[in-house]
């Protein structure tokens, strides 16, 4: 054969085993911000194959595989995926989420069979949307708050509630404003032979109490104030009926003793609980009575009909809520921020959640806020950073998530600035990645 057919036959060799098919996916050239937001990889690649990270490594000297479709990311800051660690998930805030980066949900409380439903569909891919975990229907004291919780009125009654959860397949247990301590024992017996950490909103149990008992979390900060002194006019207001107690509690940090809330933040932070302040929700219902909040450009990501159905005028005349009470939840603020550096400062858990989709609280974005929030109460950007992935992620128990780490889940973030210089840069959103999809934010954003 001539020089000539061997160099064809060995072009077409080559040309034949040419990959036909991209079954891998390079991000190229952003900057990598690890697990602790302390350092960061920079111009660097992450591999994904097959909905996990492949690789991660700095560009030079590294060789992409043939196999992969690349996207140049040059100049940007990469985070895992965001998680909310409070939220209440619906089907039409699920792309939503997404692209504000948001890539896990911890629901608090829905309908059980509804939430199982969609976090089944998210999980299978059926939608596009974050991972769901999810409690179920929370489990309340009598009479329960709200119509889909649980309500329990004995042990045997908060066991059945456990365990029918427990079959049901939820990932923890939400418990509500009227459990008291004698219905909390047996309940987080019960829990535990199932191995299901248990989350509280608390009302007539305080939160030093719930916390050597073995309660795992608490949502808003609620049992605080109650565990400074004589919790017995909160109880009092608690079970007059919900908004009464909110109110009362809200109320109450203001008059608190700043030395005497130092020494519960040290004596919580020594249980090991986690804290998930939501201080976008103290902050935003101490300020409806603001233009600003009620103008947010964070609003117009919310259909029409959704804020039609907060009705705020309704919610407002329900609770109870006038002038005299947004200034005294105003005059609260920064007293839970006081408490907040305390208890970070003696070594507790802080978890990032916003309570959204309830009225005024953007699924999304309003997560951002909590991380600004977080960061002007006194946290650093990388500390708000981390607790808003790793640590929401422990918080879940899901060591697969919240890190950028080869054999982890590809859920990430692609942002246009370093959140470490300015935590607002979380808000310039550019692409998500979630199971190894990717997504650009404007298109996600021009589909709802």
């Amino acid at each position: 054969m001539s020089r000539r057919r061997l160099l064809l036959a060995a072009l077409a060799l080559a040309g034949g085993c040419e990959p036909k098919v991209k079954d891998r996916l390079a991000l190229v050239g952003g900057n990598v911000i690890s697990e602790t937001g302390a350092t960061v990889l920079m111009d660097a690649v992450i591999v994904v194959h097959q909905g996990k990270i492949e690789t991660v490594s700095p560009r030079e000297g590294f060789r992409i595989p043939k196999t992969a479709e690349q996207v140049d990311v040059t100049g940007s800051w990469i985070i895992p995926g965001l998680i909310d660690a409070h939220a209440h998930a619906e089907r039409w805030a699920l792309p939503r989420y997404l692209a504000a980066g948001v890539t896990a949900l911890r629901d608090v409380h829905g309908a059980q069979d509804s939430i199982l439903t969609l976090r089944e569909e998210a999980s299978l891919g059926g939608l596009v949307a974050p991972r769901i975990y999810a409690a179920g229907a929370m489990i309340d004291g009598a009479p329960a708050t709200y119509p889909s919780a649980t309500e329990v009125k004995s042990a045997a009654e908060a066991r059945r509630a456990v365990d029918a959860r427990a079959v049901a397949g939820v990932d923890y247990i939400k418990i509500y404003t009227r459990i008291t301590p004698e219905l909390l024992k047996p309940l987080l017996d019960e829990a535990a032979t199932f191995n299901l950490k248990v989350t509280a909103h608390l009302g007539l149990t305080d939160a030093l109490t719930a916390a050597r008992m073995g309660v795992a979390s608490i949502e808003h900060f609620t049992g605080v104030p109650e565990a400074l002194g004589n919790p017995a006019p909160f109880y009092a207001e608690h079970r007059a009926s919900f908004f009464r107690g909110w109110n009362y509690f809200e109320k109450s940090w203001a008059g608190l003793d700043s030395a005497a809330l130092g020494r519960a933040a040290a004596a919580l932070a020594e249980t090991g609980i986690t804290m998930i302040p939501t201080l976008v929700l103290h902050e935003t219902y101490s300020r409806l009575d603001d233009p600003a909040i009620l103008a947010s450009a964070d609003l117009k990501t919310v259909p029409e009909e959704e804020i039609r159905r907060w009705n705020l005028p309704d919610l407002e005349r329900r609770a109870g809520w006038d002038a005299a009470a947004f200034a005294a939840f105003r005059a609260s603020r920064p007293k839970q921020d006081l408490f907040l550096r305390e208890f970070r400062a003696a070594g507790g858990r802080i978890g990032v959640g916003t309570d959204a989709v309830n009225q005024m609280l953007v699924p999304g974005w309003s997560l951002h806020t909590e991380l600004a929030l977080l960061v002007q109460a006194g946290l650093m950007p990388e500390d708000a950073l981390r607790a808003a992935t790793r640590g929401n992620a422990e918080l879940l128990g899901a060591d697969s998530i919240g890190v950028i780490a080869p054999g982890k889940v590809a859920d990430l973030v692609v942002l246009g600035g370093d959140p470490r210089s300015d935590i607002r840069n979380t808000r310039k959103v550019r692409r998500v990645m979630v199971r190894g999809q990717l997504y650009s934010a404007d298109s996600l954003l021009a589909s709802f």
